[in-house]
């Protein structure tokens, strides 16, 4: 079942341009949250290494870290968590593909502290939907999108990338 499509392939790419512009460094430590958060990191780190950054990259699969585990997902897909350099004393740009409760990033957070003591947690969002439960912001935000609770916000990805809003049954 589609959903209505919020925002077409170039606008997606477009944000991810501006996105990866806001990172720019020397060295960048991207960390995805899988799944969508992974799916944005790798385009993001492609455009970062090909403005010459030195890209260190890693995903955390949070699913253990929730605390909403038992109302999301009676069997939720469990992938590996992947952190190839040590987090101590790195600014860590944490990249999902949409905040909402901010509950995910909570708990990415707690996963990323078990690898070591990062200088600074930085977090890059492609959605901002609001309707946050926590008090987590984003410092680089693709598009900023309010959407009903009843309603869920996706990236679509394959040969073109969109952002849909679906309604949840």
């Amino acid at each position: 079942m589609s959903g209505s499509i919020l925002f077409e392939h170039q606008q997606v790419e477009d944000a991810l341009n501006r996105i990866a512009d806001a990172m720019v460094g020397a060295e960048v430590y991207l960390v995805g949250i899988h799944s969508g958060g992974a799916d944005v990191a790798d385009a993001i780190q492609k455009r970062l290494e090909a403005k010459g950054a030195s890209v260190f990259r890693g995903n955390l699969d949070i699913s253990f870290y929730r605390d909403d585990l038992d109302r999301i997902a009676p069997n939720p897909l469990v992938r590996t968590s992947k952190l190839p350099f040590d987090v101590t004393n790195k600014k860590i740009w944490l990249v999902d593909d949409v905040l909402y409760t901010g509950r995910t990033i909570r708990a990415a957070m707690d996963e990323l502290f078990d690898y070591g003591r990062p200088a600074s947690i930085h977090l890059a969002v492609l959605v901002d939907r609001g309707g946050r439960q926590l008090p987590i912001a984003a410092q680089c935000t693709g598009f900023e999108h309010t959407a009903p609770a009843d309603c869920t916000v996706e990236l679509v990805t394959g040969e073109s990338w969109k952002i849909e809003q679906r309604q949840v049954k």
